[in-house]
Order: C-alpha cells, then structure tokens, then sequence
C-alpha cells in the first residue's frame, strides 16, 4: 500500500461512519492536500480556519479559491488559539486576563460547535520525532482514540508538493528562504515576506499589535 492509498483507506475508514468532516485548515501545503483528499470524499467539509489578524487578503485568497472549487465546503474562521497566550503574556499588546487555550481546547470546542466528531490534521510523522511516535501509536497510525484523524501520517513534504503540483492545487506560500510553506506568524521571515508581497496585510497586523513592528528592527 503506497502513501496515498493509505491516506484514502484512513479516509474511507472515517467516511464508513460519517458523511461529514472537520478541517483545521492553514492554507499550508497540508491542508491544501488535505481539503482535496477529503473534499472528493465527504458530502460536507467544515474547514476551520485560525487567524492572529482577520483579514489578511495573501489568506482569503487561499479560502476564496477553496469555496469556489469545492461545492461541498465551507470555512468558519476564529481567533488562533495561540493568540490566548500572546495576550495573556503582553506579546506585541497590551496585556489581558484571558484563559489560555491549547489546540486541543479548540478541536473539542469546534467538533461540538459543529456536531461532527471527526476532526481531519495535516499532521505527518516526518515533521518531527514526537508527532513520528504520537502517529505510530494509533489505529493505522492515523485515527486516534479521541476522533482526531490523521491521514498524511505516512507522508513526507516531496509528497504533498507532488500531489498539489499534479492536481493543479494553488501554490503554497513560502515564507523566508527555506522554500518551506511555513504558517502564518508573528516572526521575521513572515514579516519580511509580506513587506515585499503584501503590504496592506503587513499593515493590518501592525495596526492591530504595534509592538510587533520591533521584529522588522
């Protein structure tokens, strides 16, 4: 069984008792992969989308696209859940009383909010050696005990780049020099980056934290 059939079997595993699916979804090379695999699958896709500054149009071009291509998906945007911890510590703001949230909070509050109980991660066991021994360790090492679904597990980079060349998907962003489609954040690579591409989505990030401007210094 090659990677991409064992990325369709966690699929069709997880399709056998739902119809419909969650998606954390980045705009990363992952979720773009992943939103295609899933999108042919499910009769809904739920993608969530977390945001540090809502907005950003190098973002909404991304999601734009993903409603336009897919019949059956659609995108609910929210804070990211880190942002509860850039508040809480008075990161580039202000500080706040505010709970802080791990990415586990936001999976369980979405899947309620939504009712569907499969959340779908682009994850991968080649990104680092903790998420390598966390996939081993679940039903083909991709669906865990608690719904979370992870069907690029057995996947590297080369491959999803391979697969969004040959599907014709939009080109995921490469922030910096290291030709990685790294997420969206508060450091210099991204910063610089949209200095240069976008500086209308740079500016909305400054208006909404001032103290990040320091990264550009």
């Amino acid at each position: 069984m090659n990677k991409l059939q064992h990325a369709e079997k966690v699929i069709s595993t997880v399709r056998q008792k739902s119809n419909r699916a969650l998606l954390f979804y980045s705009a990363g090379k992952d979720s773009i992969c992943l939103l295609d695999l899933l999108a042919k699958e499910f009769d809904e896709v739920v993608c969530v989308f977390m945001y540090f500054v809502e907005g950003l149009e190098h973002i909404d071009r991304f999601i734009r696209f993903s409603e336009k291509h897919y019949s059956n998906v659609q995108f609910i945007q929210i804070p990211h859940w880190n942002l509860t911890k850039i508040h809480r510590a008075g990161l580039f703001c202000q500080p706040k009383k505010v709970r802080q949230l791990m990415f586990g909070d936001v999976i369980q509050a979405m899947k309620l909010k939504t009712g569907i109980p499969y959340a779908f991660i682009g994850e991968k066991q080649a990104d680092n050696l903790n998420r390598r021994l966390k996939l081993r360790g679940y039903e083909l090492e991709a669906i865990s005990t608690t719904n979370n679904i992870y069907p690029l597990s057995h996947w590297k980079d080369a491959d999803v780049l391979n697969y969004i060349r040959r599907k014709k998907l939009p080109k995921p962003i490469s922030y910096g020099n290291n030709k990685r489609s790294n997420g969206m954040g508060f450091n210099e690579d991204c910063f610089v980056w949209l200095r240069e591409h976008y500086p209308q989505d740079l500016e909305k990030i400054l208006t909404a934290y001032p103290l990040s401007q320091k990264i550009l210094i």
